[in-house]
């Protein structure tokens, strides 16, 4: 049978077990196998064997249980609520000043654990209670988690940086500096968006009593039982009535909320900073960043043998996910390539025009298009090995193409039908919100990251200027 045969109906196959609601890693384990099979006869398994082993194996990917590790750890501490309240007061005389925190938390969080499904679920069992009970927009409140949450895709500890470094070779410390300024450039695009928004369209909410974001957040802490998670430190002097307060006090509570998170900071940059500046290794950055998450913990009097416990068994089941999921997608691309797809797609992406921007938005297009229907783990696996060649005979630089690609892939958890932020945000809201509430409020921030994306074809140097600079 013809490769380009093979190849259509291996993806008509996959689209088709999808779409079935069977567990995405064994649609992909299963068709990989029979379409190998197919294709090279049964000497495919010791191949498909090889690479599991390969990966497995490989010493950058250890750095992915500790990085998931120290963000449950920061989580389940009651640190995060720390933070929460710390973006509050920096940003509560903006318009919108709530959804600015939020989208503020969201990006500092997710310097914290580099999966999505931690930044999201976070984000809205802290913010969205407190925003639903200020009366802010229920669709912009729920984009706000949702656009912030997905930051943890892109800023690093970015667990798919290491996972793209692992596939293709680059540098994690230069994918970690690239990293930084796209997510800068679209958090300060979503609270641009914000601030507009509550400028010129929507009537910023007033906070009623027992309503401000500091009794609602120790509200949380104490309802969720964590340990030395009920108070920040902060009095009752929030919301409306911030501009009542003497300009000392003021001060004195911004400084109390910062101080409370410094530690959570210095962790992050320091982890951060010494694979960025090649003094460690992520493997070796990971396990001091998940040691110190436990110090600190430890500090604050929050580290108990309860939240622990919890705290690694959530990394277990997430990790083991992911294991289980690579397993499945590397049976499916051995079969993929050995069939032939490797030609057969590079031909006709580079058949469909002789332009390089055209070319580079085609294979963009295809992403987002697989981010709808896929996890990011699959599309990187499939994608890589026929994209990766065609950058080099672009001769695009192999940085910057990567960070497109995270950005890309950011964007497509925020689009239906199964954008993954969406159905972690539908099971983290009320009842009365419903998955049409979600998708409604998402999509003006889903643009704002469009937005970004067109910024960082057009200016390629914001995505390489800080690894030029430390490098």
């Amino acid at each position: 049978m013809d490769s380009e045969v093979l190849v259509a109906l291996m993806l008509v196959a996959l689209i088709a077990g999808i779409l079935s609601g069977a567990h995405l890693a064994a649609v992909l384990g299963t068709v990989g196998i029979v379409f190998g099979v197919i294709g090279w006869g049964w000497h495919i398994l010791p191949i498909f064997a090889t690479r599991v082993y390969d990966v497995m194996t490989n010493y950058l990917l250890v750095a992915v249980p500790l990085f998931v590790f120290m963000g449950f750890i920061i989580s389940r501490s009651g640190l995060a609520e720390d933070l929460f309240a710390g973006t509050e007061m920096i940003s509560r005389r903006l318009k919108g000043g709530l959804v600015v925190a939020t989208i503020l938390f969201g990006t500092i969080f997710a310097m914290c654990t580099g999966v999505v499904a931690a930044s999201v679920i976070t984000a809205g069992v802290l913010c969205l209670p407190s925003m639903l009970s200020r009366n802010y927009p229920k669709g912009v409140a729920l984009g706000a988690v949702g656009a912030g949450g997905t930051l943890g895709i892109l800023i690093p500890p970015s667990v798919m940086l290491i996972f793209y470094a692992s596939e293709t070779g680059l540098s994690t410390g230069r994918l970690f500096a690239a990293a930084y300024l796209p997510g800068i450039l679209l958090a300060s695009l979503f609270i641009l968006y914000v601030v507009l928004r509550f400028t010129f369209f929507d009537r910023e909410p007033s906070a009623s009593p027992g309503n401000d974001i500091r009794s609602i957040v120790a509200g949380q802490s104490g309802e969720s039982g964590k340990t030395g998670a009920a108070s920040t430190g902060l009095d009752d002097r929030a919301g409306a009535g911030a501009a009542a307060v003497p300009a000392e006090s003021d001060q004195s509570d911004t400084w109390r909320a910062l101080r409370a998170a410094l530690p959570l900071f210095g962790l992050i940059f320091a982890v951060v900073g010494t694979i960025i500046f090649g003094i460690a290794t992520p493997t070796e950055a990971s396990a001091a960043g998940a040691f110190g998450a436990l110090v600190i913990a430890a500090a604050y009097r929050r580290l108990t043998w309860p939240m622990l416990k919890a705290s690694a068994l959530e990394t277990i089941e997430t990790v083991g996910m992911i294991g289980f999921l690579i397993v499945g997608v590397l049976a499916f691309t051995s079969a993929f390539l050995g069939i032939g797809a490797k030609p057969v797609v590079s031909d006709i992406i580079l058949g469909i025009s002789g332009q390089p921007i055209v070319i580079l938005l085609t294979m963009l297009a295809i992403l987002f298009v697989l981010g709808m229907l896929l996890d990011w783990i699959p599309i990187l696996y499939i994608t890589l090995p026929v994209f990766i060649p065609i950058v080099d005979q672009m001769g695009w630089d192999p940085l910057w193409f990567a960070l497109l690609v995270v950005v890309c892939l950011q964007t497509s958890w925020l689009t239906p039908p199964f954008g993954f932020a969406l159905f972690f945000l539908r099971g983290i809201a009320p009842p009365e919100v419903t998955y049409f509430d979600i998708v409604k409020g998402c999509f003006p921030f889903m643009l704002c990251q469009l937005v970004g994306l067109g910024i960082l074809i057009l200016f390629p140097q914001i995505i390489l200027f800080l690894p030029g600079l430390v490098m």
